[in-house]
């Protein structure tokens, strides 16, 4: 059992190590995004590149503000929304309901509790009247 074990040990962490051997063979894993364009101290030239503007966008073409699903997008959302207000109120409404059938299990328990010493304390007290009519009719004899 125990060579099992280990043998099941030494496998799941050798395809461990296999496995991360991979993932670090690619290089540096890391990238700085806000690095310096400096090497050791003195600036790298780059090419300078001219942009162009984009051309500006004809007259005739209608420009609208919204992309085109952009209004059911907004409904919908309202929709879910919606839903969402009528599901938390329902649930407002199961836990006020839970709640009252709480309450009334609680008071219905306190309830049987007391009963239930009450029925046992009825009980001894015939118990006792039994014991003491037995002495009574022993005593006779």
């Amino acid at each position: 059992m125990m060579k099992k074990t280990l043998k099941n040990c030494l496998i799941s962490l050798s395809i461990v190590m296999a496995c991360s051997m991979a993932a670090m063979a690619d290089g540096n894993a890391f990238t700085p995004l806000n690095f310096d364009d400096t090497v050791y101290g003195t600036a790298v030239r780059t090419s300078a590149t001219t942009v162009n503007p984009a051309p500006a966008p004809s007259a005739t073409t209608p420009i609208s503000e919204e992309p085109v699903g952009n209004a059911k997008m907004q409904n919908a959302i309202i929709q879910l929304d919606n839903a969402q207000v009528d599901v938390r109120n329902e649930l407002l409404n199961y836990k006020a309901k839970y709640s009252d059938v709480d309450a009334q299990y609680k008071a219905i328990k306190a309830q049987r509790k007391a009963l239930d010493k009450q029925v046992k304390t009825l009980e001894k007290r015939i118990k006792k009247i039994d014991k003491q009519k037995e002495n009574i009719r022993k005593n006779m004899l």
